[in-house]
């Protein structure tokens, strides 16, 4: 092999191999981006799951992960449906009509949680007592946008004429 032709490989080479590297390069910040992505997913799900699994367990509740200034929208239609901000209004306009009426604390029964981005998605079915004694059983899918391991945004799927049932046939616990 003469020298030209052994040089010419060499510099084919080198330019093949300059170019992995240039494609190396140019991924690295992809693959990080997923990786730091993927951790956020991993420690968002976490958090959520924790929380639904104390509430479940009658300790704490899934309300602690609210930021102060989040926005929670219940879909659909029906007196309690709207754009809640904050989560004193929230607790206010659209929990405590609920609750209120409820001899016992909702107890989750997750099926499903989903981690994407920042976002958690929740599938779950709730179970309580009413005051009058009767079940009250719904079911709810509950999407988080989270930042910093709170929920700033909230949009919640449920059946609301169950909810708007208890609220009209109950009265209120006496405090």
């Amino acid at each position: 092999m003469n020298s030209t032709l052994l040089a010419d490989k060499m510099a084919a080479a080198g330019a093949r191999f300059l170019v992995a590297i240039a494609l190396i390069g140019a991924a690295a910040p992809v693959v990080a981006a997923d990786v730091d992505e993927s951790a956020v997913e991993i420690r968002n799900e976490s958090i959520v799951r924790t929380a639904f699994d104390g509430w479940a367990a009658g300790r704490g509740n899934v309300f602690d992960l609210l930021a102060p200034d989040v926005r929670w929208t219940i879909l659909g239609s029906g007196p309690v449906a709207g754009t809640y901000h904050g989560k004193e209004e929230f607790a206010q306009r659209a929990s405590a009509p609920l609750v209120s009426r409820l001899a016992t604390p909702i107890r989750p029964q997750v099926h499903h949680i989903w981690s994407v981005g920042d976002r958690v998605i929740v599938r779950f079915d709730g179970s309580a007592v009413t005051t009058s004694g009767a079940q009250y059983l719904n079911q709810f899918v509950w999407i988080f946008r989270m930042r910093d391991g709170l929920v700033t945004e909230a949009e919640a799927f449920l059946d609301l004429a169950a909810y708007q049932h208890v609220v009209e046939n109950n009265e209120p616990r006496r405090q």
